[in-house]
């Protein structure tokens, strides 16, 4: 499908690397005025020159940074809501301080990134949000209890955002990613090992890649998504879709990126 956001000023936050680029490069080659909002070692302006984006440097744990950013850019028809991080530990050594870095940038970084984007958007007269929320927002996958809780509290934002926002013209809706191949997943994709197994889960056999949760982003906060808000989109192979693993060695081979059906 093929989206055209000429005239259309979109904020991604977390923009510079990851899903957060491929997003933000998605909205670039479809005529959209594209604002990176992400921290200085990520190099935002860097990265935005290389894709004809603008930048600014923005903190959204610190509200006074991130509102200098949205007064910089000017108000936005788009605002994609991507900042994250994830600490692995287990439940049991899980700090405070892991706990409380986690939730303010994935959770309370989320709401004030909404919050002043709305603030913005409704005297315009509408808008569209996109938060990239995660299949971890419905599932316990082990040592990311602080990443696991934070996604999940993107869909509280969401439903209650979604109801509020709707008589103003405002749609909010959600990406759900599964195992998408980034920097932050580059040790997995790294372990055979670990990966064949892993991928066992996923009906379509491998992981994903940015771009193609870019697409599912570009589609939400598009004209063809008008009548769809407070929607979580799953961008995860069928992964959630999957109780059991689907592959079977003697039906299929891992080849050390994917699994694949033998020949008969």
């Amino acid at each position: 499908m093929a989206f055209n956001f000429r005239n259309r000023k979109v904020i991604v936050t977390g923009g510079a690397n990851g899903i957060g680029l491929a997003i933000s490069r998605g909205f670039a080659g479809a005529d959209a005025a594209v604002w990176i909002f992400d921290l200085p070692g990520e190099k935002p302006s860097e990265v935005a020159s290389s894709i004809g984006a603008k930048a600014c440097i923005a903190n959204v744990t610190d509200r006074d940074s991130l509102e200098k950013a949205f007064d910089e850019a000017g108000d936005p028809d788009i605002v994609i809501v991507n900042a994250g991080i994830a600490v692995p530990h287990s439940l049991s050594a899980t700090t405070t301080e892991d706990w409380n870095r986690t939730l303010a940038v994935n959770l309370t970084g989320a709401f004030n990134t909404v919050q002043a984007a709305v603030e913005r958007m409704k005297p315009r007269g509408g808008g569209a949000i996109v938060l990239t929320a995660s299949t971890n927002s419905y599932d316990g996958e082990q040592d990311l209890i602080a990443y696991n809780a934070s996604k999940a509290g993107l869909l509280g934002i969401l439903h209650t955002a979604a109801n509020e926002l709707g008589p103003y013209g405002i749609r909010i809706n959600a990406v759900c990613p599964g195992l998408i191949h980034t920097r932050l997943t580059a040790p997995q994709f790294s372990d055979a090992n670990l990966l064949g197994p892993y991928l066992k889960q996923i009906p379509l056999g491998r992981g994903g890649k940015p771009d193609e949760v870019a697409q599912a982003v570009l589609f939400l906060a598009s004209e063809s998504a008008s009548y769809i808000t407070g929607a979580t989109l799953f961008v995860d192979g069928g992964q959630m879709a999957c109780k059991f693993a689907c592959w079977d060695e003697k039906k299929a081979v891992f080849d050390g990126e994917r699994w694949q059906r033998r020949s008969s």
